[in-house]
C-alpha cells in the first residue's frame, strides 16, 4: 500500500513537471491580475512561482468537496465522542511522531531541538500514559519543535521551487510535496503496524483533527473572495517562516 501511495504521489509531481515543461514551451500570455488591487503588490506576486495554477485549482476544487462531502461529515459524527478524549487522541498521535521531528532536528543540527523531542517522546509516553496527557509540557512547560524534512531541505538552502496542491494532502510545493517520501520512511507507524492499519491511523488523525476545528476553513470560504488565493499565500509565508526559525 505504501509503495502504491509513493508511486501515486511520484506522479503526480511528475505530472506537474511535464505540465510546467509544455506550459514554457507553449508560453502563453499572462493571466489578467484581477487581484492585484485587493490583495496588493506583495499577494499579486508570490514568492513561489504558480505556474501550475489551472491545474492546482482544479485539485484545490477536488480537495474542497472531499472536505465538505466526506470529511466534514465523518468529522460531525465523530463529535460524538467527548472533546477531552477526542483531544487525548490527537496528543498520542502526535506523540508518535516525535521521532520525525528529532530526526530532522538533529539533521539541522538544532541538537537542543533534538533532545527536546526525544525528551517529550519518553516523558509523554509514561507520565502522560502513552501520550494521551501532554505531560512535557503540562509539568515542565516543554513545547514541541515543529520540523520536517521541507524544512531541512530548507535549511540547506533548497529552493521550494513551484507551488503545489497535491489530492488530500493539500499545499505544498516541489520541495515540501518530495520531503513527504523521507517523512513517510521515518515515521514509526508504517514500521509498526501493517500498512492498511498505518493508513487507517492516519485517516483518523485528519478525522479528529478536523472534529476540534472550529470551522476555519468554512470562515476562509466564507469571507475570502478567492479562498485559493488566500490559502496558497498563506501556506507558502508560513512555510517560509517555519524555515527560518
Amino acid at each position: 500500500m505504501k509503495r502504491m501511495v509513493a508511486i501515486f504521489l511520484l506522479m503526480m509531481l511528475l505530472l506537474a513537471t511535464a505540465t510546467v515543461v509544455v506550459a514554457a514551451e507553449e508560453q502563453p500570455p499572462p493571466p489578467l491580475d484581477l487581484y492585484g488591487d485587493l490583495y496588493g503588490d506583495d499577494l499579486a506576486e508570490p514568492p513561489t512561482g504558480d505556474p501550475l495554477e489551472v491545474v492546482n485549482r482544479g485539485v484545490f476544487w477536488f480537495n474542497d468537496k472531499m472536505y465538505f462531502y466526506l470529511l466534514k461529515p465523518v468529522a460531525r459524527g465523530f463529535r460524538v465522542v467527548p472533546e477531552p478524549a477526542r483531544v487525548g487522541l490527537g496528543n498520542m498521535l502526535d506523540n508518535i511522531k516525535s521521532p520525525i521531528r528529532a530526526a530532522n532536528a538533529l539533521l539541522q543540527l538544532k541538537f537542543k531541538d533534538c533532545g527536546t523531542e526525544l525528551g517529550r517522546l519518553v516523558v509523554n509516553t509514561t507520565l502522560g500514559i502513552f501520550g494521551y496527557y501532554d505531560a512535557a509540557d503540562i509539568i515542565w512547560s516543554i513545547k514541541k519543535k515543529d520540523e520536517d524534512f521541507g524544512q531541512t531541505l530548507g535549511y540547506y538552502g533548497v529552493e521550494e521551487g513551484f507551488y503545489l496542491v497535491l489530492p488530500f494532502f493539500g499545499s505544498s510545493t516541489l520541495r515540501d510535496g518530495l520531503s513527504l517520501f523521507p517523512d513517510m520512511y521515518v515515521d514509526p507507524v508504517f514500521w509498526t503496524v501493517r500498512q492498511e492499519a498505518a493508513w487507517g491511523i492516519k485517516g483518523t488523525d485528519v478525522v479528529n483533527r478536523i472534529s476540534l476545528d472550529k470551522d476555519t476553513y468554512e470562515s476562509i470560504i466564507e469571507e475570502q473572495l478567492d479562498p485559493y488565493l488566500f490559502v496558497r499565500d498563506a501556506y507558502l509565508q508560513n512555510r517560509a517562516a517555519d524555515v527560518e526559525e
